[in-house]
């Protein structure tokens, strides 16, 4: 045996294994990513983990997931700042195991709302989670609105304060 310890893990994780055999090769072009994205948005599972179909449906997985501890503390974080202390450990959970990047169902659900970004797509959901914890209404269009109007602000930031590098005006051959 050359590798126990690599059998070992694919003994213990037998969903390693399943996703070396699903994990199709990466795209070579636009036409292959798309290809590859439309067939992902249609599976209600990959790498043998379920997908959500909707913010409904979103909201239960993560109700499952969660323990009634790190229910109780997510409740008790204030609105503004859930999405902040959340982001590194449940936010990239929910971007890995539900697809962000590569497309999922749950993004093109979330994408068909006008979230665009992976990280915007899990502080969506993550807000809608605490909201729903604290018994507040969850609004999806005007929660979308605001994600949208965030990220556009922070674009038209980005933009303002670029560092020009190098300049150079041209004379105009006559």
């Amino acid at each position: 045996m050359k590798h126990p310890k690599l059998l070992a893990l694919l003994f213990l994780f037998p969903a390693l294994l399943t996703m070396a055999q699903e994990t199709p090769p990466p795209p070579n072009n636009e036409k292959e990513y798309e290809a590859q994205y439309q067939e992902r948005i249609k599976k209600d599972r990959l790498y043998n983990v379920y997908i959500p179909k909707n913010l409904d449906d979103a909201m239960l997985q993560l109700d499952k997931a969660m323990t009634p501890e790190s229910k109780v503390i997510m409740k008790a974080i204030p609105e503004d700042q859930v999405c902040q202390q959340l982001h590194g450990r449940l936010g990239q959970w929910i971007i890995n195991n539900w697809g962000f990047y590569g497309g999922s169902r749950m993004s093109h659900y979330l994408r068909s709302a006008g979230i665009t970004y992976p990280d915007d797509m899990a502080d969506f959901l993550i807000l809608a989670y605490h909201k729903r914890l604290n018994d507040k209404p969850v609004q999806i269009k005007e929660m979308a609105t605001e994600f949208k109007e965030m990220r556009k602000k922070a674009w038209e930031k980005e933009q303002k304060e670029r560092e020009v590098i190098y300049e150079e005006t041209r004379k105009k051959n006559e």
